[in-house]
């Protein structure tokens, strides 16, 4: 059996500072609110909801544990909700690289998440039937993916 990927939206997530809550049982924990962004692509395009956070939790080695909730709206008023858990782990130059804010290439470190889409729109019933991979990186105040629907 073959997986095949369809490229269905680029997400330009916008962040806001972190909200460090310190070492935790689990790990270092930060709450990240969302800001806003876009999403534009093939199959999904909008804009990013001013709601929503990804709830980080770095665990030992570095290991970045995401989960975020957001939500897009397409120009046609519906409203997506993303779930979104993954990781990302970095040596740790670039690690700090990336916390400083310098723009590091995706390339350099590991960031993938596995999205759940949701809707009650019936133009875009499609998303509660598939599941999604993303691949992407940090870029300034943003995290930037290439979001694929698993076929």
């Amino acid at each position: 059996m073959t997986i095949a990927l369809t490229h269905a939206t680029d997400l330009i997530v916008e962040l806001s500072p972190p909200h460090e809550m310190g070492d935790c049982p689990a790990g270092t924990r930060r709450i990240i609110p969302i800001t806003g962004g876009s999403a534009s692509g093939p199959l999904l395009s909008g804009r990013i909801l001013p709601i929503g956070a990804d709830w980080q939790t770095v665990l030992k080695g570095g290991i970045a544990d995401l989960d975020a909730r957001y939500a897009i709206e397409t120009p046609d008023g519906a409203v997506i909700e993303v779930i979104s858990e993954g990781i990302r782990h970095a040596p740790a130059q670039v690690h700090a690289r990336i916390a400083a804010g310098e723009q590091v290439d995706p390339a350099e470190y590991y960031m993938r998440t596995a999205i759940r889409l949701e809707t009650g729109h019936p133009a875009y019933d499609w998303v509660n039937r598939a599941l999604f991979l993303a691949r992407g990186g940090k870029v300034g105040n943003t995290v930037r993916l290439a979001v694929y629907r698993v076929d």
